[in-house]
């Protein structure tokens, strides 16, 4: 199947300040979010994507921008479901003060029980709800870039911390279980292959050109006894 690299936005302006976004409208990247747009463009052109799919919030929108500019002509879709997480009540507050409240532990060690407070003017929803989604669009676009373009193509879906580390969980089979034992720095780069077998390429790589890392993960069929040898493909 083709590559999914998974690009989480630059750092916002919330993420300077310690607030927790979800959905709130006209939340920009910052200065040093802008450089990390800007180097995440510069680690992808290699690449060669073929597609841009971006959550539709605005820090994601602005993250893609360096990488549509710097290569015209590239399509950009954009997709709800690659959208952050809806943290109900918890919108818009200090992540000190969550770190207070008893449902903070619950997220930590047991992700999958956990459902965002309501809120009348903040959508809800569970994590897990949240990963089911995430999960089905990258396989829904995937499986769609596989008949356009090949299985060998690489495309960039733009998003948000939690929906891309719940990817990564899936990727590698531990689930939401292992959800929070990902780190994803803003700006970084992490990549899936999907399909019967998915599998977990790399993560959280910043500011390193990933055309040559994706060819090498890349270059075996699958996992081989004793691991991959580093050389030529294997021929069967």
């Amino acid at each position: 199947m083709s590559t999914c690299v998974l690009l989480r936005h630059g750092r916002s302006s919330a993420n300077a300040a310690g607030v927790l976004a979800g959905w709130m409208p006209d939340v920009h990247l910052d200065e040093t979010g802008r450089a990390d747009a800007a180097a995440a463009a510069r680690a992808l052109v290699d690449a060669a994507p073929v597609l841009v799919v971006c959550s539709p919030l605005q820090r994601c929108r602005e993250t893609a921008r360096p990488l549509l500019d710097a290569l015209p002509g590239l399509r950009r879709l954009e997709e709800v479901d690659l959208g952050e997480c809806r943290y109900g009540a918890w919108t818009g507050r200090a992540i000190a003060e969550l770190a207070q409240e008893p449902l903070w532990r619950a997220v930590q060690d047991d992700p999958a029980s956990v459902t965002f407070p309501a809120h009348p003017e903040h959508e809800t929803e569970s994590i897990a709800a949240m990963a089911d989604r995430t999960w089905a669009a990258v396989e829904r676009i995937g499986r769609t870039v596989d008949e356009t373009h090949g299985t060998d193509a690489v495309w960039v879906a733009v998003s948000h911390g939690d929906p891309i580390k719940s990817v990564l969980a899936n990727a590698v089979g531990v689930g939401l279980a292992g959800f929070q034992r990902f780190h994803l720095d803003p700006g970084s780069l992490s990549a899936v292959t999907l399909g019967e077998r998915p599998a977990l390429l790399f993560a959280n790589v910043t500011r390193s050109p990933v055309g040559d890392r994706l060819a090498h993960a890349r270059r075996t069929d699958g996992p081989t006894v004793g691991g991959d040898t580093g050389g030529a493909p294997v021929t069967r």
